[in-house]
C-alpha cells in the first residue's frame, strides 16, 4: 500500500503507482538471469523436497545418469550450497577451472557436466558458512558464469525446503518443471505439501512425485515392507492432482555406489517412467526450436482448440489441441496434445513453449486474449468447423478474428473460458 511505501522500489516487487505512475502501463518484465552466452540449455529440472535427507540429492543424480545413458547431453547445477553432495556420488575430486570467458563444469567419467560448491573450495570438507543473499547471487552465477556448452537436460539440485535459493531459483532460472521427491512419513508428506504449494505460487508446472526409501525387499523371501509405515504418496497425489513418477526402494546397493562414486553405473528401471516423461518434453520443446530455425518467414505453428479435432467454442476446456506446421502457406506437419489442465494463466505459457504463433478458437476469455498478445502470439476466434479447413482458411487469408470474446467464464484469473 502506498502509506505503507519506504520509496525504495529496488526491494519491492509491488507495481505500485508510487513507482510507475497511475497511468503507467503494467508491461510485463523479464526478471530471468541470461544464460552464458557460450552455453544452451533445453530442459530446466529442479529437484526439490520440504526437508533434508530423503534423498533429493540421489534422485538428481540417478536421473541425470538415466537421461545419460539415454544418449542426453546432461548436466547438474549443485544449488545445495551448504549441503554438496553431488561430486561425491560421481566420484569427483578435481577442481572446476576457468578462462576469461567463465567457468568450465567438471565432467564425470560418463560425460554428465557438474557444477557445485565443493569443486571451488580448497578443500571439500571446508564448510560454507554464508548468509542467505550471497548464496542465493552463488547459486543465480552458476548459471550466469559456468560455461555448460550444449546441454538437453539440467537438474538442479535444490536445497531443502522453501527459503532464499529456492525463491530465488524459481524467479531467476528458466525452469520448465520440478520433480518433488518425499519418504513415507507422515511428517515428510506434511512438509511436501508446503512444497508443492510454493511451486504452484511461483507458477512452475509439477512433473510429479518421486517416493525414496519406499519399501525394503527382502532378498529371501521377495516380499515387500514399509519400513517406515504405510506410504502418504497416493493421499498427497491426489488431493493435488500430481502424478506419481516412482518409488524407489531401501537398497544397500544405492549406498555402496554412492559412496564410491559409481552412482553413474548404478542401472535399474525404477526411473524408466520419469525418463519418458522428460524425453516427451524435450521433443515438445524441439518443435519450438525448429519454428524459429527453419522456416524463415513462411514457417508457422497454429494450435486450434478442438474437440474431436473440430474447433471447440471454450478455448480453455478443449478436449485437445491441433498443432500444425505450415511452411508458405502448406501444412506440413500435425500433431495432437491433450489439455494439460486449464489453470489460471497457464494454457497460454503451454501453449508458447510449444513454439506456437497463431492460436485459433471459437470463443476465449480476454485475459487469455492478453496474455497471448503480450507473448506475439496472433489469436483467432470465432473458428467453426473442421480444425485442418480452419487453418486452410487461414492460411489463404480466408479466416479472420472475429474479435469477439466468450464472456461465460469472466470470473476465471486469466479470462480464458
Amino acid at each position: 500500500m502506498t502509506e505503507q511505501c519506504d520509496q525504495n522500489c529496488s526491494s519491492c516487487a509491488s507495481t505500485c503507482s508510487s513507482a510507475q505512475g497511475e497511468s503507467a502501463p503494467q508491461a510485463p518484465v523479464d526478471n530471468k538471469a541470461k544464460l552464458n552466452e557460450y552455453s544452451s540449455v533445453k530442459k530446466v529440472i529442479g529437484i526439490v523436497s520440504g526437508k533434508g535427507g530423503v534423498g533429493k540429492s540421489l534422485v538428481t543424480s540417478m536421473m541425470a545418469a538415466r537421461m545419460r545413458r539415454g544418449g542426453y547431453e546432461t548436466a547438474i547445477l549443485d544449488a545445495d550450497l551448504t549441503g554438496p553432495s553431488i561430486p561425491k556420488a560421481f566420484g569427483v575430486k578435481e577442481r572446476a577451472k576457468g578462462s576469461d570467458n567463465g567457468l568450465f563444469p567438471v565432467v564425470t567419467q560418463q560425460g554428465t557436466r557438474l557444477m557445485s560448491i565443493n569443486l571451488l573450495l580448497e578443500n571439500e570438507s571446508d564448510p560454507v558458512v554464508w548468509r542467505g543473499p550471497i548464496i542465493a547471487s552463488t547459486v543465480t552465477q552458476f548459471w550466469t558464469d559456468v560455461l555448460w556448452s550444449d546441454v538437453d537436460f539440467m537438474f538442479i539440485d535444490m536445497p531443502p525446503g522453501t527459503g532464499d535459493v529456492a525463491l530465488t531459483v524459481f524467479q531467476s532460472l528458466p525452469v520448465d518443471a520440478i520433480i518433488v521427491v518425499t519418504s513415507p512419513q507422515e511428517l515428510v508428506s506434511m512438509i511436501v505439501e508446503k512444497a508443492v504449494k510454493m511451486a504452484r505460487m511461483m507458477n512452475i508446472p509439477i512433473l510429479g512425485l518421486i517416493e525414496n526409501m519406499a519399501y525394503f525387499k527382502c532378498p529371501d523371501c521377495d516380499s515387500e515392507h514399509e519400513i517406515f509405515g504405510k506410504s502418504k504418496l497416493e493421499e498427497i497425489a491426489e488431493g493435488y492432482g500430481l502424478d506419481i513418477l516412482a518409488r524407489i526402494p531401501l537398497d544397500t546397493r544405492i549406498a555402496t555406489a554412492c559412496d564410491k562414486g559409481l552412482i553413474e553405473f548404478f542401472t535399474v528401471d525404477w526411473l524408466d517412467q520419469v525418463a519418458e516423461r522428460l524425453e516427451k518434453s524435450l521433443e515438445e520443446k524441439d518443435m519450438k526450436t525448429s519454428s524459429a530455425t527453419l522456416g524463415g518467414k513462411g514457417k508457422k505453428i497454429i494450435a486450434v482448440a478442438a474437440e474431436n479435432k473440430k474447433v471447440t467454442e471454450h478455448f480453455g476446456h478443449c478436449e485437445h489441441f491441433v498443432v500444425f506446421e505450415a511452411q508458405d502457406g502448406q501444412i506440413t506437419g500435425e500433431k495432437i496434445y491433450e489439455n494439460p489442465g486449464h489453470k489460471p494463466g497457464f494454457l497460454p505459457n503451454y501453449l508458447h513453449d510449444l513454439g506456437v504463433n497463431v492460436i485459433i478458437a471459437g470463443g476465449m476469455g480476454g485475459g487469455a486474449v492478453d496474455i497471448f498478445n503480450e507473448k506475439g502470439i496472433e489469436v483467432i476466434v470465432g473458428a467453426t468447423g473442421e480444425a485442418k479447413d480452419a487453418v486452410n482458411a487461414y492460411l489463404i487469408g480466408e479466416l479472420e478474428s472475429t474479435g469477439s470474446v466468450c464472456h461465460e467464464h469472466q470470473h476465471e484469473e486469466d479470462g480464458s473460458c
